[in-house]
């Protein structure tokens, strides 16, 4: 299948090399090496000219590894930083920064005050907000001073948070990250079709890659990555989109827009 130009992967990870990068004491999982080669393997692999590196939970508010992968490859790649109240912000939209990371998901966290916060804190750069969370989550949310990027589909538990997310989409400065479908509770094809109805300009993709385990966890022992078909992922989107002007539209347009391609 062949993607249009510009299109853009809105979630991936970059691991490593452990022995340069330390890990934070407190993460929940310790993952393998996921290089910069290996990233543009699958890149090459999807036909995609972009990406976007979220900083993992495993790094904390280290963005080191996060902002070396973004200075080597250049104006093809933007990320979404973490970041606490001792974190300096300086250098970082230079350094290809857009967004920040709000993980209240892993860490088991449920006050949507720390993502109101963040907001805050990087509305002057003009950025955006980032978060995994549970729309349970989310209805406890004021408005926004900058958008609101929600990570793999807000994990909804029933229809009804579908509902819900497709009404953010139509009525706020939402975007819905259409990633991570293996670890939705629901058949995810009736999923992406409603939320590409409510609003396909706030609706983006992301493979996941390298996919972190998404089963029971344990930081003492490296835990191998799921085994994803990224491309059967993409076609399976491509199915369910089904149409050419909106499939770029998720690809190319939104990205460029959000992530300021």
């Amino acid at each position: 299948m062949k993607v249009p130009p510009g299109a853009c992967d809105c979630h991936v990870h970059v691991f490593g090399p452990a022995a340069r990068y330390a890990f934070a004491p407190d993460r929940t999982y310790t993952p393998p090496d996921a290089s910069i080669g290996d990233l543009l393997k699958l890149q090459k692999h999807l036909g995609f000219e972009r990406v976007v590196i979220v900083q993992p939970s495993v790094y904390g508010t280290d963005n080191s590894c996060t902002l070396d992968a973004l200075k080597e490859l250049g104006g093809r790649a933007r990320g979404v930083a973490v970041i606490d109240a001792s974190t300096s912000l300086e250098g970082m939209h230079e350094g290809g920064i857009r967004g920040v990371r709000v993980n209240l998901q892993t860490g088991g966290l449920d006050d949507p005050r720390l993502i109101e916060e963040a907001a805050r804190r990087v509305a002057p750069l003009g950025w955006h907000v980032q978060t995994f969370t549970r729309i349970s989550i989310l209805k406890g949310l004021s408005a926004l001073p900058v958008p609101l990027v929600v990570d793999h589909f807000g994990l909804p538990a029933e229809r009804a948070d579908v509902e819900y997310l497709g009404d953010l989409l139509k009525s706020q400065n939402v975007y819905v990250k259409l990633s991570g479908t293996h670890r939705l509770p629901m058949d995810p094809g009736p999923v992406v079709r409603a939320l590409v109805a409510a609003n396909p300009e706030r609706c983006l993709w992301g493979s996941d890659w390298p996919h972190p385990a998404s089963g029971p966890r344990n930081p003492q022992v490296v835990q191998p990555f799921d085994r994803i078909d990224d491309v059967a992922s993409l076609e399976r989107l491509h199915g369910w989109v089904g149409d050419a002007a909106l499939f770029r539209k998720i690809l190319v347009d939104n990205p460029a827009r959000l992530y300021d391609f």
